[in-house]
Order: structure tokens, then sequence, then C-alpha cells
């Protein structure tokens, strides 16, 4: 695997990752308030990005576990 392949991969699960974790915040609220299913399931990036402000609360934060 080139390099360019792992820093795709990497690129590409980053950005799943913060996917997932924003899905099931979004669940867990819709839950909470007794929406539906399929609103809570709401995916909106445009061309494929996600909103810079997303990124930044969703993202993995710099804080370790001891």
């Amino acid at each position: 695997m080139s390099t360019q392949d792992k820093a795709r991969a990497l690129m590409v699960r980053h950005y799943q990752l913060i996917k997932n974790r924003q899905q099931s915040m979004l669940e867990r609220t819709g839950e909470e308030l007794g929406l539906p299913g399929e609103v809570s399931h709401y995916w909106n990036p445009i061309q494929g990005k996600i909103d810079p402000n997303a990124r930044m609360t969703y993202d993995r934060s710099n804080a370790a576990m001891s």
C-alpha cells in the first residue's frame, strides 16, 4: 500500500468516526426528545465535507485518560 493510499485510508476513517459520533449523539438526543427515528438519522454534508464547527465538536479530544 502506497503512502498516498495509507493517508487516504486514514482520512476516510477519520471522516467516518466523526460522522458516527455525530449520528450517535443526534440519535440519543432524538430519543430523549421523542422524535421519530428517521428525523434523528439526518446527515447532510455539503460536497462530502463535514462542517468545521461539527468537526471541532465531534472530533477526538486532546484529553487523555489516565
